[in-house]
């Protein structure tokens, strides 16, 4: 005998699929809420725990009296003391601390940005025997850590004279210029602009080099325009590494009114030896020309480090 044939489902109407679709759709929306909710917790997690560190240091530099040593929500007390002492109570100048770490941020970013722009144009287009291996080549040079370089690097500044004493003012900019050049030539520039540099089309510079655009030219008036957000983002990251220079300049800089304001914090803490909380609002001070560069190119740091991936 044979099994009786199951009975045929009826067709399901449109207002069946409808519901259907309603409640699938009604689903999948509370499952990425809730999915949303949990990443977000995540988020808030990590960022209050990398953002106390710093909130424990301005309540510290504010707090008058009391222990510095255990973990607080509110300060005990709010006073400016702390801040008034920074710039009175040192025996190096505060507002010359600031100074050095303006000049040589300036003078910093402004060498390394244009050596890793002019580096970068020949290792992404111009066609030369060896111009990979070249590149790859250097970019092994980023797996030594930066101390491995220290030696060297003071005797080269030492052969070049930078640290000789004949006159006040050059033996300033001698010492700057020791801070500085050690650093000018960045391997992480000479790989974001190059990056940046390959996202060109080759069209362009076929095109100027057809009507007779030298080389310089073409990097002058093609690729710096087109790569302006990475050279930003760049310039952006090399006045952090500037602003925040500490163990090149500790060991390089015999005068103490030459030192930066990240070094000099280094004898706010020697000279406020019983109050730390003035050390806690030098270290604020010092964060604060950090973010405002920040803030202000914020929107040409994301897309410049976007772009240079990319390319």
């Amino acid at each position: 005998m044979t099994s009786p044939l199951p009975a045929a489902t009826a067709p399901m109407s449109a207002e069946e699929h409808a519901r259907l679709a309603a409640q699938l759709k009604s689903r999948r929306v509370a499952r990425q809420r809730v999915q949303n909710v949990l990443a977000y917790a995540v988020l808030i997690v990590i960022a209050l725990i990398m953002l106390y560190p710093f909130y424990w240091t301005l309540i510290t530099s504010f707090e008058p009296t009391g222990n510095i040593y255990e973990a607080k929500i509110l300060p005990k007390g709010v006073s400016l003391r702390n801040y008034a002492e920074v710039f009175s109570g040192t025996t190096v100048p505060f507002w010359r601390l600031i100074l050095n770490s303006l000049v040589i941020c300036v003078l910093g970013v402004t060498i390394t940005t244009t050596l890793a722009t002019l580096a970068a144009y020949p290792l992404a287009k111009m066609r030369f025997p060896g111009r990979d291996l070249i590149f790859y080549a250097i970019l092994i040079l980023m797996v030594l850590p930066n101390e491995a370089g220290l030696i060297v690097n003071y005797i080269t500044t030492i052969k070049l004279g930078l640290l000789q004493q004949t006159n006040p003012v050059i033996d300033a900019v001698r010492q700057y210029l020791a801070v500085v050049l050690p650093g000018a030539a960045s391997i992480i520039g000479l790989f974001l602009l190059r990056q940046a540099y390959l996202g060109v089309p080759q069209e362009l510079i076929e095109a100027a080099r057809i009507d007779g655009a030298r080389e310089l030219t073409i990097w002058r008036r093609i690729m710096l325009p087109l790569a302006l957000p990475t050279i930003v983002a760049f310039a952006i990251l090399e006045f952090v590494a500037y602003w925040n220079s500490f163990l090149w300049a500790r060991i390089m800089l015999p005068d103490k009114n030459m030192l930066p304001l990240s070094a000099g914090l280094l004898e706010l803490s020697s000279t406020f030896s019983t109050n730390s909380r003035a050390v806690m609002a030098g270290a604020v001070i010092t964060i604060i020309p950090i973010l405002i560069v920040f803030l202000m190119g914020q929107k040409y740091f994301m897309k410049g480090l976007e772009g240079a991936v990319k390319g």
